[in-house]
């Protein structure tokens, strides 16, 4: 299966990234146009039965453990991230219909999404109230048929209008009259493009409305719109569930799409760190300090230490970030298949922890290689001619959708530590120190797990703090710095994978010293780099957080 995802990452769809960023979606006649590589990649995607890898071989699936899924999407999120978006969105509604949908709901919506009839979106946010869903708008009118007549606008709807499937499902958030305020009112609705008959088949318009298209700064391969529900009072859904549980299902998907946010980072990290390293290993410019003789032969630019340490810091983020979102994928598979009940909490603590910093510290550091990337190109990194400057600007868009990094962070501080007593912070902190257990008789990653040991008693103190402060009432204040906890176990729980890869790496060294080799030194190097230049610089965010710094709570709207 990672053999054809290769194949379909490197014949269908990278060919086209470019093109897709150059020709963006555009509106003719009513239609959004879209190069016809897209589709074709589309097609080749379901056709080689990727649309239900890890469904059931009831419904037609492959089964296949969540490890090797992401796996598969790492590598078409590698080569074109924006067609990506149209088929992990479906495949993201469908699980989401598997979940939650009655027999009937997932024979009509969710069968076609794992064939690849349907493709899907989900509609949260709204024109005034972007990622605060409390003050959504969209009305769910009860009808007499058990269905709703759907009303309202949602905005930032990625894939939300195409002719790349029979038709596209629509996960829409909305509020019932006379439900309860706020986010404890919004109940989810299936809402197709177009109609389903009785048989089956695709009919008449269901008044979705394209009101507009959203040109980005990056990943502009995937149409992202406007929609209008509902103008012509004819817009009908059908309650996913029991009313008034939207938010709790919407999130079964976003959560998913968290994880896959984060691997997507990691994978364009990854790809502008392969292209500058190669760049740098071909490029020759300059001499080297005491090269004196200016007719000697410039050298390499890899030969330079600043190139070197900006090759090796790219390599530590984003070989880091890789790691940790597999650890994750990993726990997903634990909590599914497990027969150990114990095992199957721990992992489900572990995932609730992990899936806010797999997004929001790969979509931050993973995008600061991508910049670092540039660099290492000079002049040419910001010409359109060399991948590294789209890679960048295609991946600064991840540290805003699916939940901005400040709401990713105050969820990681104000809640996922802080639930069932900081639960989900102990079992994976647990583990953690496991490794730095196993790590204690190694003379050469020893200090490397002291100094992680010491940094780890730091977050648990700083987490109580944190926790004494909301316990007082001080919300504002113990959250003022959520985006340092972020880095802070971020970096830690980084800092952890670059211990475990080193284990792998010195024992197979000793075990076969001729194989692999620069592979393993490589990674040795990088663990000792992460824990000497990356890792200290967390240690003024846990000075922030334990001494609750309130410079931003200080300064009054008009004061900036």
């Amino acid at each position: 299966m990672l053999d054809a995802a290769a194949r379909l990452a490197r014949e269908r769809f990278a060919p086209h990234w470019k093109i897709g960023d150059v020709e963006e979606p555009r509106l003719v006649d009513g239609r959004v146009v879209l190069p016809a590589a897209v589709r074709e990649a589309v097609h080749a995607y379901r056709d080689a039965g990727f649309c239900a890898l890890g469904a059931d071989a009831a419904d037609g699936g492959l089964q296949l453990p969540y490890s090797v899924v992401l796996l598969c999407d790492a590598q078409l999120l590698a080569a074109n991230a924006s067609t990506a978006g149209y088929l992990l969105l479906a495949r993201g509604v469908a699980n989401l219909l598997g979940a939650f949908a009655s027999p009937a709901q997932q024979a009509r919506y969710r069968q076609p999404l794992l064939e690849g009839r349907f493709l899907g979106t989900m509609c949260l946010s709204e024109p005034q109230a972007g990622s605060s869903l409390a003050d959504i708008s969209t009305r769910a009118e009860p009808m007499v048929d058990g269905r709703y007549r759907i009303s309202g606008q949602k905005m930032w709807i990625s894939g939300g209008e195409h002719e790349l499937a029979e038709n596209i499902i629509h996960l829409v958030l909305a509020k019932i009259p006379g439900g309860p305020p706020g986010v404890r009112g919004i109940s989810l609705f299936i809402v197709p493009r177009q109609r389903i008959g009785d048989d089956g088949g695709v009919g008449a318009g269901n008044d979705v409305r394209l009101a507009g298209l959203n040109h980005k700064l990056g990943q502009r391969g995937i149409v992202n719109t406007f929609l209008k529900f509902g103008e012509a009072g004819d817009c009908i859904g059908e309650l996913v569930g029991p009313p008034h549980q939207g938010l709790a299902q919407m999130f079964h998907m976003m959560n998913e799409a968290r994880i896959g946010v984060g691997m997507g980072a990691v994978m364009m990290g990854l790809a502008g760190y392969a292209y500058s390293r190669d760049y740098a290993r071909e490029r020759r410019q300059g001499r080297q300090p005491d090269q004196k003789d200016p007719a000697s032969p410039p050298v390499p630019i890899i030969e330079h230490a600043d190139v070197r340490r900006m090759l090796l810091r790219q390599k530590c983020l984003v070989e880091g970030a890789l790691a940790l979102a597999m650890y994750a994928a990993r726990q997903v598979d634990q909590l599914a298949a497990s027969p150990d009940a114990s095992e199957r909490e721990n992992a489900g603590l572990r995932l609730d922890l992990l899936t806010p910093v797999v997004k929001a510290w790969s979509a931050r550091w993973c995008t600061e290689a991508n910049d670092l990337a540039i660099q290492v190109l000079g002049g040419y990194g910001y010409t359109r001619e060399y991948p590294v400057e789209q890679l960048w600007r295609d991946n600064r868009l991840n540290p805003i959708h699916e939940g901005s990094n400040g709401i990713q962070a105050i969820d990681l501080l104000g809640r996922k530590a802080m639930a069932q007593d900081g639960a989900a912070l102990r079992a994976m902190l647990a583990v953690v120190r496991e490794t730095l257990a196993a790590t204690a008789a190694d003379d050469a990653l020893r200090p490397h797990a002291d100094t992680l040991g010491a940094l780890l008693g730091r977050i648990e103190i700083v987490t109580g703090v944190a926790r004494a402060a909301m316990g007082r009432g001080d919300a504002r204040l113990a959250l003022a710095n959520a985006s340092s906890y972020m880095d802070l176990l971020g970096h830690a729980l980084v800092g952890w994978t670059w211990l475990r890869q080193a284990q792998v790496s010195a024992a197979a060294l000793k075990r076969t010293p001729g194989r692999d080799a620069d592979l393993h030194r490589g990674k040795l190097a990088a663990c000792d780099f992460f824990f000497r230049h990356e890792l200290p610089r967390v240690g003024h965010d846990a000075d922030l957080l334990e001494a609750l710094d309130d410079s931003t709570l200080r300064m009054a709207p008009g004061d900036f």
